[in-house]
């Protein structure tokens, strides 16, 4: 059996995906992250890389062991922008191509910033975000590559994340049905982002090969900001912030299940 794979389809995941369209064993689409998990959901994909806080959201899920898209501190591709200082913040325009980034943004809120803002689901356009609100979320590629300048503060969120708890921030992971991937399937997933993770330069410059300019930026931020190992740090990571989303209403609680 071919099993369908739905990756994200920002630079972040690319390491976790390196060369598996010439795998057999797997046929591979991409989306962003909030339609990855309505596919796995809707059963329209096998496994998907969702966001991780839809795993708390349906089911029941497996989780693929080891692997992950997580950060240590400074994540850069993860961003609020805000026009004022974040404790006289009063409202937060949500890009709506993240799940798992909107309920971080509400967690540091409550626990971190100790705000209580209104918050608004927008498209990535942050010049109209900020037009609107006082402080725009920005997620992948597009807070990866924004313009740094002008009057704007910037909260690095996973740097937000790691300052509060001391742990590692899990982003998204491969996650289908019990059942759905044998041992093999396992091991191919983890030989991908080995090699990936290795030619990190060269995963970069494929996928920024129309924009040269971008590329050594790329290859940057995946050796250095973005961790792709799902260890014993990035599940009491995610445990605590799965407890904070449920302490604060925004997801139910779930124990963790693994293939």
């Amino acid at each position: 059996m071919i099993v369908r794979l739905g990756a994200v389809g920002y630079l972040n995941a690319r390491p976790l995906v390196y060369q598996l369209d010439r795998s057999p064993d797997f046929s591979l689409r991409f989306d962003i992250p909030s339609r990855c998990a309505d596919l796995l959901h809707s059963g329209a994909i096998d496994v998907g890389l969702i966001p991780s806080i839809e795993y708390l959201r349906g089911g029941p899920l497996s989780i693929v062991p080891g692997l992950a898209i997580a950060s240590r501190g400074p994540v850069t591709s993860v961003m609020l922008y805000t026009t004022r200082p974040i404790e006289q913040v009063r409202s937060i325009a949500m890009d709506t191509s993240s799940r798992t980034s909107v309920a971080l943004v509400r967690v540091l809120c409550a626990k971190l910033f100790k705000i209580t803002p209104s918050f608004e689901p927008l498209g990535p356009d942050l010049d109209a975000m900020l037009r609107r609100c006082d402080a725009a979320l920005m997620i992948g590629d597009n807070a990866l590559f924004e313009p740094r300048a002008g009057n704007r503060e910037i909260v690095d969120l996973g740097d937000a994340w790691t300052q509060l708890t001391g742990l590692p921030f899990v982003y998204a992971f491969w996650a289908g049905k019990p059942g759905v991937l044998t041992p093999a399937h396992v091991r191919a997933l983890h030989e991908t982002r080995d090699r990936g993770v290795a030619e990190a330069e060269t995963v970069a410059r494929e996928y920024l090969r129309d924009q040269p300019e971008r590329q050594a930026l790329g290859a940057r931020y995946l050796r250095d900001n973005i961790k792709y190992h799902f260890g014993d740090d990035e599940r009491a990571g995610l445990e605590l912030f799965y407890r904070y989303a449920a302490d604060i209403g925004v997801a139910p609680a779930r124990m963790l299940r693994f293939y």
